[in-house]
């Protein structure tokens, strides 16, 4: 396991909106001189409208993300489907796996699978977890593949990596040694496209992005989404978060 690896979950932690809004709060709370409290829980009470207002998520999201792709406007047939881990956990008292929202990246490569829009589907993903690093999400996803019915043989997988930069690597060593001309849709959050974009770019892989799940739509003017907190919206501006600060530490990093 790599230092990059354990250093980004703990960036991750640093970045959440929660985290900053409770040190706040415990700072307001030790602090003896009344202005200083006064400007403290003030802040505090900005921020928590800030990062718990959907519609400014939306518009935040909007600038980030990058455009989506209608189905109509995907030019023929691509050789593979790349769909990027990060959507999987595996709840052990039960012996099965659990998928979260960016699952939709799997769904959205089997709807196209199903339309003939790719021959193979492939995915890369190696564990995401600190804990159980055994635990590989690309061979449970591919047991769930073949368990509702694709193929084994239209089903690719790497398992090493743990990162966007490292799903590039190992992605790029299979496909051009199997498809040295292929063409390849790349499927991810749309939130994350931009920087899975820029590091498949890096290593020299040509990929057309096919953004996924995506959190800005059409504008919704409605009183609760305006005005009203919403405590999922805090965990939203995590993921927005992460990804800006990990566009540029990939771009430090040279990865991207």
């Amino acid at each position: 396991m790599s230092a990059f690896f354990i250093i980004s979950k703990i960036l991750d932690f640093l970045i959440e909106p929660l985290v900053w809004l409770v040190t706040l709060l415990v700072l307001a709370f030790l602090s003896k001189h009344p202005k200083r409290k006064r400007n403290l829980l003030l802040t505090t009470i900005i921020l928590l409208f800030v990062f718990s207002n959907s519609f400014l998520l939306d518009e935040a999201m909007r600038a980030w993300e990058l455009p989506a792709t209608k189905i109509s406007d995907i030019p023929g047939t691509y050789d593979a489907g790349i769909v990027l881990s990060g959507m999987v956990t595996y709840d052990n008292s039960l012996d099965r796996i659990q998928f979260n929202r960016r699952n939709d990246r799997l769904m959205q490569a089997i709807i196209l699978y199903k339309m003939k829009k790719i021959k193979k589907i492939f995915f890369s993903g190696g564990s995401g977890s600190l804990i159980y690093t055994y635990l590989k999400e690309s061979e449970m996803v591919k047991k769930f593949l073949v368990e509702i019915g694709i193929p084994p043989e239209d089903i690719i997988i790497e398992n090493k990596s743990n990162n966007t930069y490292e799903n590039a690597i190992f992605t790029k060593e299979i496909l051009q040694r199997d498809f040295p001309n292929g063409r390849f849709l790349l499927f991810t959050s749309a939130f994350h496209m931009r920087r899975a974009v820029a590091c498949f770019k890096k290593v020299g892989m040509e990929v057309t992005p096919y953004g996924t799940d995506r959190y800005s739509g059409p504008r919704k003017y409605y009183p609760d989404h305006l005005l009203l907190p919403n405590a999922r919206t805090l965990f939203d501006w995590n993921s927005l978060l992460h990804e800006i600060v990990g566009f540029g530490i990939y771009k430090i990093m040279g990865y991207a």
